[in-house]
This record gives structure tokens, sequence and C-alpha cells, in this order.
């Protein structure tokens, strides 16, 4: 008798797991900010992501401007990201680890690189009203094949909005 109620107990465990979980939550960002990679140089882009509690995931699509006149490269990356990031805010901001890979493509001039690249960083989230954020964002790149600069760092600044 013992094993029939212990046979019932397990349906009605899995359903209340099942109901009592959060639902996966999504976000957008647009963002502007600098790649400092030979100069300072505009970046602009977009983000959408998911988060599973602790654990999101993100893509993510920036372009940096040609500075011919500084020899610096135009550079658009595409990239998938994991984030590790606290489940909320704490007092008002949500700090979070990032990496992934993705494409990119570097141009000057006539120069060309198109080939795979990683990320890594970090940022906050700060809460500003309801579902609106602000995020501030810090990436180094590493490019790969025989781009004109391996390593690219860049910093952003964005309108995040959860739904």
């Amino acid at each position: 008798m013992t094993v029939l109620k212990t046979r019932g107990l397990v349906p009605l465990a899995a359903l209340l797991v099942l109901l009592s979980a959060s639902p996966a939550l999504a976000d957008a960002t647009v963002f502007v900010g600098n790649t400092s990679t030979p100069t300072n140089r505009v970046a602009k882009g977009f983000a959408l992501g998911v988060g599973l509690l602790i654990v999101g995931f993100e893509f993510e699509y920036s372009s940096t401007s040609e500075d011919a006149s500084e020899a610096a490269p135009s550079l658009r990356t595409g990239m998938g990201n994991v984030l590790v990031q606290t489940p909320g805010a704490i007092m008002g901001l949500q700090p979070y680890f990032t990496t992934g890979v993705g494409m990119f493509r570097e141009r000057l001039d006539d120069i060309q690189e198109t080939n795979v690249g990683f990320n890594t960083g970090g940022g906050v989230k700060v809460s500003l009203l309801g579902p609106v954020r602000a995020r501030i964002d810090y990436r180094v790149f590493r490019l790969s094949g025989d781009p004109l600069h391996e390593t690219v760092h860049r910093l952003y600044a964005g309108l995040n909005l959860r739904f």
C-alpha cells in the first residue's frame, strides 16, 4: 500500500514543480558606445536575450565605424553569448558576466577579414522605471584569422526593455 501512495505523490510533486517554475524572461537592448582599439570610434548595436533565473542567453549585433585617417578599421560582430547574472536586481542593480562566440568582419579601405571571434566581459542592468533599465557593458573581443587588431575593447551604454 505504501508503494501506491508514493506513486501517486510523484506525479503530484512534478505538477507542483512545473506550476511553481518561473517563466523565462526576455529582454532587448539598443546601445551606443565606444570601441577604443586602435582609436576611439562610435559603436552601436542591439541585443536580444532570454534569462532562466541565473543563466541567460543572448544574440548581439554591433557595428563600429571606420576612421581611415587614423587607420582604424570598421568592425561588425554578431555574437551568441551566455550570461551568468544575479537572479534579480539587488538595490536596483543586476550585475552579469558574459562570454560568447560568433562572426566578425573587419574592414579598412580594401583590406577585409571575416572570421570567428570570441568575447568576454560583463556589466550591469540598472532599474529605471518598470520594465525599462539602463545597461552598461564592457567587452574584450578576440578576433581569429588575420585581423588588423586581434584584441578589441568596447564600452557601451544602452536602454534595455524587459518583457
